[in-house]
C-alpha cells in the first residue's frame, strides 16, 4: 500500500497532517505573547519543570538542547510532590497541555504554598483556573492536539519562557532554522518510500532497543521510546551510554535471536566525546555477534540544536509509521484512558 492508503485506513484523526504541519506549532509558540512581569527580575536558585508524558518530555529535551548554557540547577519533576529544596527562590514551571494532569495540579498547589515563583504552560483546564485564581502567569498553548503531538508548542514555549526571563541568550536564529528544517523534513517524510517509513518498515515484527548518549541525546532517546509505546502500541526500551556500558551490556552475552526478537537503534551525533563514539562502535560490534541488526540514526545539519530537533522529529515519524504499518491507530490510548477513569 501507499502511505495515503495507510493513513486513510488507520489514522482517523489524521495525525499524519499534524506531523506535516508541526513547524507551524513552533511558529505559533515563538510568536506567542505572554506577560511574565510577576516573575521577571528574580534570581532563581533552581528551576523545576513539572509535568508528565508529552508535557514533561520538553523539560528533558531542554536539558539536552541547552546542555552548555544552563547555569542554574535544573530538574524535571514527574510526581505528585515537589523536592524538599523547592522554595521561594525556585522557578516552578507547571507544564500540562490539557491542564488536568492530576500530578501536575498537586505540585502546582504545593508550589503555591511554598511561595515558589511559578509559570504555567497549558491550554487551560484546572491548571489554568488555579493560575488565574492565584494571579500566576500563563503561557497559553494552541488547543486541538494530543499532548505527544504538540511538542512544537510545549518545547518552544518552554524555551521562550527561559529566554524571556533572561536565563538563556536569544535562541531566535536556532528556532528559525529548526522551523525550516521541520518544514522541509515534513514534506520529505510524508512522501512514499521515504527514510522514516523505510526505517519503520524494518522494525515491524521487532522490539526496538534505543541507545543514546547521556546529557546529549538521552531525552531524544526517551522520547523515541515513549512515542513507540503510544503511537506504535509496542514495547520499546531505552538506555544511555556510558551508563549502559556498566550494566545492560552484559545482558547481550546471552542474547539469542528467538529469545528476544529485537533491533537496535543508535542515536549518533558528531558532538559526542571520542570515548562515547568508541563505546558505540565497540558495543555495536558485540551486539552484531548475536545476529541483531543495528540502525544508526544521525542528522547531518551544522548545528547541534538543529540536529537534535531533527532527530526528534524523524523519530516521531518513525513511531507514527510503525503504528500504521502494524494496523494500529496512532491516536488511540485506550489503556491510559482506562487508568484515568479508574483513578477518578
Amino acid at each position: 500500500m501507499q502511505i495515503k492508503e495507510y493513513v486513510s485506513k488507520y489514522d482517523p484523526e489524521n495525525q499524519f497532517n499534524v506531523l506535516i504541519d508541526s513547524h507551524k506549532q513552533i511558529e505559533y509558540a515563538w510568536g506567542n505573547k505572554f506577560d511574565l512581569a510577576q516573575v521577571s527580575g528574580n534570581k532563581f536558585s533552581s528551576i523545576i519543570v513539572t509535568g508528565l508524558g508529552g508535557s514533561a518530555i520538553s523539560g528533558d529535551l531542554i536539558q539536552n538542547f541547552l546542555k552548555d548554557e544552563l547555569n542554574i540547577p535544573y530538574s524535571v519533576n514527574r510526581n505528585y510532590s515537589l523536592p524538599a529544596f523547592a522554595d521561594e527562590n525556585t522557578l516552578l514551571i507547571a507544564s500540562s497541555y490539557s491542564g488536568n494532569t492530576e500530578e501536575t495540579i498537586s505540585v502546582l498547589n504545593e508550589a503555591i504554598r511554598r511561595n515558589c515563583k511559578i509559570v504555567a504552560i497549558t491550554t487551560g483546564g484546572k491548571v489554568g483556573q488555579i493560575a488565574k485564581d492565584n494571579s500566576i502567569p500563563v503561557v497559553n498553548l494552541q488547543k486541538g492536539f494530543q499532548p505527544r503531538y504538540s511538542l512544537g508548542l510545549s518545547f518552544f514555549s518552554l524555551l521562550k519562557v527561559l529566554q524571556h526571563l533572561e536565563i538563556i541568550k536569544d535562541q531566535t536564529n536556532f528556532v528559525n532554522t529548526i522551523i525550516s528544517n521541520w518544514k522541509n523534513k515534513g514534506e520529505e517524510f510524508s512522501k512514499d518510500d521515504n527514510y522514516a517509513f523505510n526505517i519503520a518498515s524494518e522494525l515491524v515484527g521487532f522490539i526496538p532497543i534505543i541507545y543514546s548518549s547521556a546529557d546529549q541525546t538521552s531525552a531524544a532517546g526517551y522520547r523515541f521510546k515513549s512515542q513507540i509505546n503510544e503511537n506504535s502500541k509496542l514495547h520499546a526500551f531505552h538506555h544511555s551510554i556510558p551508563e549502559y556500558n556498566h550494566n545492560e551490556i552484559i545482558g547481550w552475552e546471552t542474547q539469542t535471536e528467538k529469545q528476544f526478537h529485537v533491533k537496535v537503534l543508535n542515536l549518533i551525533d558528531k558532538i559526542y566525546h571520542p570515548q562515547i563514539t568508541k563505546r558505540f562502535e565497540i558495543t555495536s560490534e558485540l551486539i552484531r555477534k548475536t545476529n541483531t541488526d543495528i540502525i544508526n540514526i544521525e542528522s547531518t545539519e551544522d548545528e547541534f540544536k538543529v540536529r537534535l530537533m531533527e532527530m526528534v522529529y524523524l523519530c516521531d515519524w518513525i513511531s507514527y509509521y510503525l503504528g500504521v504499518l502494524r494496523g494500529k491507530d496512532p491516536s488511540e490510548i485506550e489503556n491510559i484512558n482506562i487508568l484515568k477513569n479508574r483513578l477518578a
